[in-house]
């Protein structure tokens, strides 16, 4: 079952969103306040777009596939929070046209714990 796990894992990798390769240029190498990111890491049984463990940061990025499973997407933020993750989501449009704005937020949320 892991080695099925690591490999759906690389192929995520493998085949990341224009969204997700964009965002992760920004997050990738401790660029963003010097916080270390993984990407589509798995918190089983949920493989997440990105995570800072230090600060259990998860954030994920929706495209127009998820307007139709919000339910399923509530039910996962749902889960995560439950095991001490704080979720962060963003549109993948919005990550394109508000860059600055998407880093920003992200950086609040790493820099104060209760949000």
């Amino acid at each position: 079952m892991k080695d099925i796990m690591t490999n759906h894992v690389r192929e995520l990798r493998r085949n990341s969103s224009d969204a997700e390769k964009h965002l992760w240029y920004f997050l990738r190498a401790r660029r963003l306040g010097g916080y270390k990111f993984r990407r589509q890491y798995l918190v089983h049984p949920f493989v997440v777009d990105f995570i800072c463990l230090e600060r259990k940061l998860i954030i994920e990025l929706d495209g127009g596939q998820h307007s139709l499973q919000q339910s399923y997407d509530e039910r996962r933020s749902t889960f995560l929070r439950e095991k001490g993750y704080r979720v962060l989501r963003f549109w993948n449009n919005v990550v394109f046209q508000e860059t600055r704005s998407v880093l920003a937020a992200i950086l609040y949320a790493l820099n104060n714990s209760e949000y």
